[in-house]
Order: C-alpha cells, then sequence, then structure tokens
C-alpha cells in the first residue's frame, strides 16, 4: 500500500508538498517529491516487495518515469517475457517499464494485479495512469484549477485545494493522452455459461487457492483478517495449508455482545494460527467515527459502520505487531449472493444483480478495506478479486447461484466440503453482516446516538441541503454532516446509498443491515 500523486506540469513546491502529505499514511517508510519539465510527482512508500532502495519510486529511464501502488502478481512470467530488461531491483512493480515500452496504451491487458499507476512517457510528452478491474487500489484524478492540466492522487483528500472537480478514476481503464480507454470490463463473461456442477466446483476451489497463494508473496510479514464467516476462514484456513508454522489471524468483537468472536476463535484452533481477539467498547467505536469517514472519504450507512471495526482492528495490528500485510475476505458476497439476493425474482436478476455490485465495489467494500487498513499504513490483499476466479464465478449458470435449497453461496461451501479445510459447522455457517456480527449493540446504538443528535425537523430539512443522496436517516445525517466537513460538495463520489434492491418483493427495507430481512433467520447467532 503506497501513496501516489502526480500533477501535469510544475506545481509550487510547498503548495504540493501540503496536498501530498493528506495521503502519508500510505507509505510511511520513505517519502520523495520530484518537480521539473515532466510534471510533480509524490511518492510515499510502504516497502513490501524489494525492501531495499532499489524498490523505492519513482522508477526512471532515460525515457519513462512511473509510479505504481500495487501488486503485480504475473510479475514473474512478465518478467520472463522481458528479460533483457535491465531491473535495478525485485519489485514487482518495475516490470511495467517494458510492459510499456513493448504494448504502449494496451498494456493493462496483460496484467494479473491490483494497481494504480501513472506513468509518464518523457520522450512523447504522453501521460498514461491506469487502474485495476475492481478498483482494489484507489485511485482519483481532477483537472488543476490553474493550468487546468490533468491531476492524479491515490486518494481524493490530496486533491482538494488543486482541483475543482475530482472523481474516482475509473476501474478497468487506462488513461492515455487525454483519452479513457477501457481494457477489462470486469462483468464480462464466457460465451457457453458454465453448467457442469462438478466443473464448477473444481474451478471455484482451484481458482480460489490459487488465488490466495498468489497474494502470499511478499518481503515482510503477512496477517489475516478472521470473522469466523465462511469467506475469510476459507482463506485463512487456504492460507495455513501453504505456510510453514502457523499463520496470523486477527479478530474484533463489542466486549459485551461479540458474534463472530466464538466463531473465529473455532476456525483459529482448527487451523492451529496464533490469535488475537480483540475487544472494543461503544466508546472506541464513538471516538472512530469522524476518523473513518475522513479516511474513507465516504458518507454510506454501510460502509461506515463496517469500517469501524476493521479500522480499529487495523489499529490494533499496527500498534501491536510488525504485519504491514493483511489478506480478506473481501468480494465474495457480489459474486455468489448477499442474504438479500435470495429475493431474486430470476436468475438473471441475480445476475444483472451481481454484475451491478462487482462494479461498484471500488465505491463500497474494497474502498472500506484499502482505507481503514491504509489508514494505519497497512497493505489489503483480497483473494476473491482475483481476476481468473471472478470470470469463471461471474460465468456459472446464474440458475445455479440462486438459493434454492435454503443455504446462501451453496456452490463455494460445497466446493470446499471434504477437503478438511474446515469443520463443516464453519463451512456452512449462515452468513452475518460484518457490521453486526461485531456486535449488534454496536449498530444499535449508533442509531440511538443519531437520535439523540437531529430532529425530525433536521432530517427534513436535510432532503433539501443535500440534494444528492439526501439522507433517509437520522443516522444517515450523521455520516452526511461528518462527511459535508471535511469534503464539501463532493458527495457525488459515491453514485447511491448501498441498499438492498427495493424492486425486489421482500427487499423495501430502511436499512441496508441484513438483519432487518425476514431471511436472516439465525443468521449471526
Amino acid at each position: 500500500m503506497c501513496g501516489i500523486m502526480f500533477c501535469e506540469g510544475r506545481i509550487d513546491y510547498e503548495l504540493f508538498s501540503q496536498s501530498f502529505n493528506k495521503i502519508a499514511h500510505r507509505g510511511p517508510d520513505e517519502s520523495r517529491i520530484i518537480i521539473d519539465d515532466y510534471g510533480s510527482f509524490g511518492f510515499h512508500r510502504l516497502a513490501i516487495m524489494d525492501v531495499s532502495e532499489n524498490g523505492m519510486q519513482p522508477f526512471e529511464t532515460s525515457n519513462l518515469r512511473l509510479m505504481c501502488n500495487g501488486e503485480i502478481y504475473n510479475e514473474l512470467s512478465l518478467k520472463a517475457e522481458f528479460a533483457q530488461y535491465p531491473y535495478i531491483g525485485h519489485s514487482d512493480c518495475e516490470v511495467l517499464l517494458p510492459l510499456y515500452e513493448a504494448y504502449g496504451k494496451d498494456m493493462g491487458s496483460y496484467l494479473d494485479a491490483e494497481f494504480a499507476f501513472v506513468l509518464v512517457d518523457k520522450v512523447k510528452g504522453i501521460t498514461l495512469a491506469g487502474r485495476d478491474p475492481i478498483g482494489i487500489r484507489p485511485l482519483f484524478y481532477g483537472v488543476l484549477k490553474d493550468s487546468h492540466k490533468m491531476a492524479f492522487a491515490s486518494e481524493a483528500k490530496a486533491l482538494l485545494d488543486l482541483c475543482d472537480d475530482i472523481k474516482p478514476f475509473p476501474c478497468g481503464y487506462i488513461y492515455y493522452d487525454g483519452a479513457f480507454i477501457q481494457y477489462h470490463d470486469i462483468t464480462a463473461v464466457y460465451d457457453t455459461p458454465l453448467k457442469d456442477i462438478k466443473v464448477i466446483q473444481s474451478k471455484i476451489n482451484t481458482g480460489l487457492v490459487e488465488a490466495v497463494k498468489k497474494r502470499m508473496m511478499s518481503d515482510v510479514p503477512i496477517g489475516y483478517l478472521l470473522s469466523g464467516g465462511l469467506d475469510s476462514s476459507l482463506v485463512c484456513a487456504i492460507a495455513a495449508q501453504y505456510t510453514k508454522g502457523p499463520i496470523t489471524t486477527f479478530a474484533i468483537g463489542m466486549a459485551k455482545d461479540a458474534i463472530d468472536l466464538k466463531y473465529a476463535k473455532q476456525v483459529a484452533d482448527y487451523i492451529g494460527s496464533t490469535h488475537h481477539e480483540v475487544l472494543i467498547s461503544m466508546q472506541d467505536v464513538l471516538d472512530a467515527i469522524k476518523d473513518v469517514v475522513y479516511h474513507c472519504e465516504s458518507y454510506d450507512i454501510t460502509t461506515i459502520r463496517a469500517s469501524l471495526g476493521m479500522y480499529l482492528l487495523t489499529k490494533y495490528i499496527k500498534e501491536k505487531t510488525s504485519i504491514k500485510v493483511v489478506l480478506s475476505g473481501e468480494i465474495s458476497d457480489e459474486l455468489f449472493g448477499y442474504k438479500y439476493t435470495d429475493y431474486a425474482p430470476s436468475a438473471s436478476a441475480f445476475q444483472t444483480e451481481s454484475e451491478k455490485r462487482l462494479s461498484e465495489l471500488y465505491m463500497y467494500d474494497v474502498l472500506r478495506a484499502d482505507r481503514c487498513i491504509a489508514a494505519w499504513s497497512l497493505e489489503a490483499r483480497v483473494p476473491f478479486g482475483d481476476l481468473d476466479f471472478v470470470k469463471d464465478v461471474m460465468s456459472i449458470d446464474p440458475s445455479l447461484k440462486m438459493n434454492t435449497n435454503g443455504v446462501g453461496k451453496y456452490l463455494l461451501r460445497s466446493s470446499f466440503l471434504n477437503s478438511g479445510l474446515l469443520p463443516e459447522s464453519i463451512l456452512f455457517r449462515e452468513k452475518a453482516a460484518f457490521s453486526d456480527a461485531v456486535g449488534h449493540s454496536m449498530v444499535d446504538e449508533l442509531k440511538a446516538m443519531a437520535e439523540k443528535l437531529y430532529t425530525k425537523q433536521d432530517l427534513i430539512l436535510a432532503q433539501a441541503k443535500y440534494p444528492h443522496c439526501p439522507p433517509f436517516t437520522k443516522e444517515a445525517l450523521w455520516y452526511r454532516d461528518m462527511f459535508e466537513a471535511f469534503y464539501p460538495s463532493q458527495s457525488h463520489w459515491i453514485s447511491a446509498f448501498w441498499m438492498p434492491n427495493a424492486s425486489w418483493a421482500g427487499c423495501q427495507v430502511d436499512d441496508p443491515s441484513a438483519r432487518v430481512l425476514q431471511n436472516y433467520g439465525q443468521s449471526g447467532k
């Protein structure tokens, strides 16, 4: 996890530095600013691969200058293809230089990676920038107020004083010489849907195992977030199989009514991990809210609720351990279904919803994972976001992913049945939303606090005050007011509140939590 910032042209050093330092948390190991005729470059380094000076950026040749926040998982195959290139170290990101020289603006199609980068072709005078197809690595862009040239940064806060209109960089696109070019559509599927159950289960099993193994490359210690739910438990169990000695796992919960902690402990005991339990109080949560809104650059209810636990958990990891990389279980829901997709009226509706959620991840779950973890100078990796794995799962006949037997995510669960990875009690445990599973009291008390802070009239007036994504609950208004204090008139960074699909029967709810759905059942108990 690093922080990059680039502006076309020369920017006043003090102004650039002040803006650049707003994202210093992303890379505390080393920082560098270069301002010259090729532009204004800022790089905050979190040293993960090649921790020597050879891994420091920008990388530079006589023709190119590159900054990248990312992990290139097909680094070795690319370096074999460009074996004659004179690499200065063994950083995975350095391979982007010969990749550009070979493929130019088409380079994105050759990457198996999570990344955001800016590259300047010094000879052609061209700026090129890119972002991975899911948006796991953040990137924003804007037009500079004075020169009207382009600017890019890992987080929007770095561009606030420099640009009038700041937008998320589109996922799966390359910016090249003034134009955005799509190189990968994450919702694309095979021409022929996958229908054979055994083939599907094999692809899911093999694909997820390979996705986890890829993300275990690191020159620094790795940790694993473990909620005790299906997704994080699978990631941890797979990692434990391919690690010498015990892996290190972390779980968090409210001191008085944590739901996940007991299940996380069961998984940790089963896989033999070195396990840490983090207990938090409501005061811890309340003390963290403003920081969470600031770091997440969001006012979405679900995002803020879920971020609170993750933010406090990674705070513990930063303060108590030497770990710098953490793996987590995000993106499984978008692929295999949520509690509310049990109400999908048809297979095609399920698929359309999955495509929608996948294309919006950069505003919600992967935003949360990146910002909460980067806030404490750690790097997040998400195996369920592996590009090959995503394409395989999205290509499954959606009728097979629908919950027709009362067990959500059945294909995922059954793909690891009899593998010995996890006990069946965990493999077939009903899903609980993370923000609720940290403890139902947390969400309940957040709502109660909002009730104390705002009146009904406040909420009515907020509809006119905030016409884009108007708050529909007092809790939403609370988060929006905090967001606007940090980022006035920037609500367009998210397009809508994350909510179940209200057009489906059973999903007309006034809260994003799965707990309000009729099918929540034994989830989280």
